[in-house]
C-alpha cells in the first residue's frame, strides 16, 4: 500500500471513529485528495464529496471565496486556501450543519508561475470544528511530483488537525 493510500485510510478511520464527516475542495491537484481517499474501501461512510474549482471564479462561486481576495492576490494565497478549506466544510453539510473537517489546496504545479508565485507554492488548509490551519509548502518536482506531495502533505495535516480536534474534545470533558 502507498503511502498516501495508508494516510487516507488513517484519516478516514480516525474521521470515522468521531462520526465526523469529510468535504475536500480542490484546485491544483485536481481532485487526487478525492480519489486517494475514495480508493479507500469503505471511505463512503465519511466523504461527503469534493469540488474541484480548478479556475479562479469558481473558488469564488461554489466555495464562497471573497472576490477582493482572488482579484488582489490570485488563486494562490493562504487565506484563499483558508477560504476553500471553511467554504467545502459549509456547502458539504447537511440540514445546515456544516461537514465536521473541511480540505482545501491551491498552489502552482507548474510549468510556469502563476499569480507571482513559483512553481511548487502550494497551500493546504484543513477546517475542523476547532481550528483552520493553513500550511504553506514549498515543493520540488516537475508537475506529477508537486501535485503527489501536495495530497500526501494535505491527508498528513487533515490528520493532525483531527487529533487536535480530538484532543480538545477530550480536555473539554
Amino acid at each position: 500500500m502507498s503511502e498516501p493510500d495508508e494516510a487516507a485510510r488513517a484519516l478516514l478511520a480516525a474521521l470515522g471513529a468521531r462520526g465526523w464527516s469529510l468535504a475536500v475542495a480542490e484546485s491544483l491537484t485536481g481532485g487526487l485528495v478525492v480519489a486517494t481517499i475514495v480508493s479507500v474501501p469503505g471511505a463512503s461512510a465519511v466523504l461527503r464529496g469534493g469540488v474541484v474549482a480548478y479556475a479562479t471564479d469558481l473558488k469564488h462561486s461554489l466555495l464562497g471565496v471573497d472576490a477582493d481576495l482572488l482579484a488582489r492576490y490570485g488563486a494562490v494565497h493562504p487565506d484563499v486556501a483558508r477560504q476553500m478549506a471553511e467554504g467545502v466544510r459549509a456547502t458539504a453539510g447537511r440540514d445546515g450543519v456544516p461537514a465536521h473537517v473541511g480540505i482545501a489546496t491551491t498552489g502552482v504545479a507548474g510549468p510556469d508561475p502563476q499569480d507571482g508565485q513559483a512553481v511548487g507554492t502550494v497551500f493546504i488548509a484543513v477546517a475542523t470544528p476547532v481550528e483552520t490551519r493553513v500550511e504553506r509548502l514549498a515543493l520540488d518536482g516537475d508537475r506529477a511530483e508537486i501535485r503527489a506531495a501536495a495530497v500526501r502533505e494535505a491527508l498528513r495535516l487533515a490528520r493532525e488537525c483531527v487529533e487536535v480536534a480530538d484532543a480538545a474534545e477530550e480536555a473539554s470533558v
